[in-house]
């Protein structure tokens, strides 16, 4: 059960091919549902169960793909739809 939807703004994505690879990372923590990561913005959201992981442990993800995280935001899920 997702209750957080984090955003993180990142700074690095060069193509299509970043998307897919930050998507597939973020999705396959515990946790996390419905990761979409924005191109042409250079956002990633996912919602996510705080009991299982953080937003801050997302953004390491991706932080050890290569890409800085310039910021986290953290709502609801509910009232981030």
């Amino acid at each position: 059960m997702t209750n957080k939807r984090a955003t993180l703004q990142l700074d690095g994505l060069t193509c299509p091919s970043c998307m897919t690879k930050i998507e597939s990372a973020l999705a396959h923590q515990p946790g996390v549902e419905n990761v979409k990561v924005l191109f042409n913005a250079s956002k990633a959201k996912a919602d996510f169960d705080d009991s299982q992981v953080s937003a801050e442990e997302l953004g390491q993800v991706v932080d050890k793909l290569g890409y800085e995280v310039k910021k986290i935001r953290v709502k609801d899920a509910i009232a981030a739809k």
